[in-house]
């Protein structure tokens, strides 16, 4: 039997430009097998002064942040942990009794992740994006020990900045690389216009060692489908939006479920 809302519900959320349903569905399942008195909804805005003033006045519990607002949500926030500090990018705000504090659980997971996987630092990557998920990324890189590297963008203005964060080279185009590490962190591949195209060509893929695709919609992004034709390495999105979902979690309620849990929702959440 599905649990009754009430008064004393805390309600989470989400804010994006394209709003989706893998939080709303991860999130609520959870809340459920742990019998927490929690709601998840899923938004989007057009004034986000007025949606981070609402977190505060209705005492929402938190609140996911997603593109474009990662770097726009800053100032209304009140403190912002060494996560997001560090990379001047949130995902997350947790509203502790009206102090509205924000996180980045995308740096938390990615730096995770790149542990598990045991990557070596002294490979050389090329990082295609320059957005506040790819800022997570390079940064995350970074601070594993990565100084080998390029941030692959045509807006020369975001790219260079990206590039002189994270400690990497900035460059237009591909056409002069040769790196064994390729990171997407672009929409490309992902559900809509851009599902069907590569974010790296057939020829980079093939002298790559290790492919890493970000998009999470699907996990399997035409990228990620060549990488494992070719036998590479790879790391996909599915397991970046469950883990930094997960440190999400824990953050609104104190509570860490164990994995087998995390596999079911993540099983229900993704397609």
């Amino acid at each position: 039997m599905s649990r009754s809302i009430n008064r004393d519900t805390q309600l989470c959320m989400s804010l994006s430009g394209r709003p989706g349903n893998f939080g709303t569905r991860f999130q609520n399942f959870l809340y459920e097998a742990l019998d927490l008195n929690y709601v998840y909804k899923a938004f989007t805005t057009k004034d986000l002064p007025a949606a981070i003033g609402g977190i505060r006045a209705l005492g929402i519990r938190g609140c996911a942040v997603s593109m474009p607002f990662k770097e726009a949500c800053i100032p209304w926030v009140d403190s912002i942990d060494d996560s997001a500090q560090a990379i001047a990018s949130i995902n997350t705000i947790v509203n502790e009794d009206g102090h509205l504090r924000a996180y980045n659980t995308d740096y938390i997971a990615i730096r995770k992740l790149i542990e598990q996987h045991g990557w070596l630092p002294d490979t050389e990557l090329a990082l295609r994006g320059s957005g506040g998920m790819a800022k997570a990324v390079a940064c995350a890189f970074r601070d594993a020990g990565f100084r080998h590297g390029y941030v692959v963008a045509r807006n020369e203005a975001a790219g260079r900045k990206l590039a002189e964060v994270s400690g990497f080279a900035w460059v237009a185009d591909t056409s002069e690389l040769d790196a064994k590490l390729l990171i997407n962190v672009t929409p490309l591949g992902m559900e809509g216009p851009e599902a069907g195209q590569l974010s790296f060509d057939r020829a980079m893929v093939e002298r790559a060692k290790v492919v890493f695709d970000v998009v999470a919609l699907p996990s399997e992004t035409p990228l990620i489908k060549l990488a494992r034709s070719l036998g590479k390495r790879v790391m996909t999105g599915a397991e970046v939006i469950v883990l930094q979902a997960v440190e999400q979690f824990v953050l609104y309620t104190g509570v860490r479920p164990d994995d087998a849990l995390i596999a079911k929702a993540a099983a229900n959440a993704l397609p």
